[in-house]
């Protein structure tokens, strides 16, 4: 039950991240765009930190690492890639003419695709906690890393679509909650099935590592300027820093 009560507070605390936007509401674009890509670096750096320091060393201490929790990281990495591939795909890429064709579609599709990433976060945090409480922690510390960069990137989505700045709120806060249905999902497998948690840790390094590898990262090459960044350099070595610093404390 105690575990249950952290799963869900948690998951609360992560859906809450969905209505960050309301704090950016009168930022400037330009002040904007550069908090955005070090929380970005920041994210990065804790997800990459929550694979190698976290889960990683969990699995190994576990003595379950086998060559079947290979295949379920690389599982993870191609889960992942399928899931933003298709949320890609129908958020229309935003460019050229293809975003003024189908502004609100761009915002639908935003909400699904946000929708079942929330469920599947809700799913890994449930499966880190049911290992024990200090990973579960870290896991938490990692999804709120990577959702406030993506939830104010949702929210510029939802106004572009046509959304009112309200209605832009309440419809993200929606989306994010499917994390519930997922954390409650976990709740049930979990506590009928240890297997479970050993098939979801090992896909929720693969996920962090590929979106941390494959998506954060490239971002951050993308809108620095030519000149190496030391700004972004930090963020990422602050996210690690933030996991070590929480795995020394659990310890």
């Amino acid at each position: 039950m105690n575990v249950s009560i952290y799963i869900i507070l948690s998951v609360v605390i992560v859906s809450l991240i969905s209505l960050i936007g309301i704090f950016f509401i009168f930022m400037r674009k330009t002040k904007l765009d550069k908090l955005l890509i070090f929380l970005v670096a920041v994210s990065a750096g804790s997800l990459l930190g929550g694979a190698f320091l976290h889960l990683l060393p969990e699995i190994v201490d576990s003595g379950n690492f086998t060559l079947n929790t290979s295949f379920l990281i690389l599982g993870g990495i191609v889960l992942f890639f399928i899931i933003e591939n298709f949320i890609h795909w129908h958020h229309c890429h935003m460019t050229g003419t293809e975003k003024k064709e189908h502004p609100h579609h761009l915002g639908t599709m935003n909400l699904i695709g946000d929708g079942v990433h929330n469920l599947i976060d809700g799913l890994i945090i449930a499966a880190a906690y049911f290992v024990n409480i200090p990973l579960g922690i870290a896991t938490t510390l990692a999804v709120i890393m990577h959702e406030i960069p993506q939830e104010i990137g949702d929210f510029g989505v939802l106004l572009y679509s046509g959304f009112t700045k309200s209605r832009a709120l309440f419809f993200n806060f929606l989306s994010a909650l499917t994390a519930m249905v997922g954390a409650i999902i976990g709740i049930i497998l979990s506590g009928n099935s240890s297997g479970f948690v050993n098939f979801v840790i090992p896909i929720a390094l693969g996920g962090f590592i590929y979106i941390a590898g494959s998506d954060l990262i490239p971002e951050i090459h993308k809108k620095q300027s030519e000149e190496f960044s030391l700004r972004n350099l930090s963020g990422i070595i602050l996210g690690i820093l933030i996991m070590f610093l929480l795995k020394i404390i659990s310890e």
